[in-house]
């Protein structure tokens, strides 16, 4: 089965660079499924696990946001930050997660319901991608 690098990138540094056989991503209007070969384009990314096949197995990355742009034998994911399944803290990330629900039900302003709602997401996205 033909392969193409996936290289999951951070501002801190690169989280991922293998071969992998298929990816699966949450773009902001919806998810997209990469193959050898692909159209080249670019797109932004929701905070959401992305999934990838290599040699049969399938495995995650917590990936908080960003942009994925496809090239014909190279996938290169810009996140925000972004997570292996064993680089997780899972106490951690359940600390993040109650935090940002209590501050939703206190909803103080705006700003702050925004930011605890992607709070909220992140933490999500990190026990989902832990707990498989």
């Amino acid at each position: 089965m033909s392969t193409f690098v996936l290289e999951v990138v951070t501002p801190e540094r690169t989280v991922f660079s293998q071969p992998v056989n298929m990816i699966v991503a949450r773009g902001v209007e919806g998810e997209l499924g990469i193959l050898p070969n692909h159209i080249p384009m670019v797109t932004p990314l929701k905070i959401a696990p992305l999934t990838y096949k290599k040699d049969g197995k399938q495995s995650d990355i917590a990936v908080n946001g960003g942009f994925m742009e496809v090239r014909k034998d190279k996938v290169v994911i810009l996140a925000e930050s972004a997570e292996l399944p064993e680089d997780i803290d899972v106490s951690r990330a359940q600390a993040a997660k109650a935090r940002a629900e209590e501050r939703l039900r206190q909803q103080k302003s705006d700003i702050d319901h925004a930011r605890a709602e992607l709070a909220l997401q992140r933490a999500l996205n990190r026990l989902s991608v832990a707990g498989r």
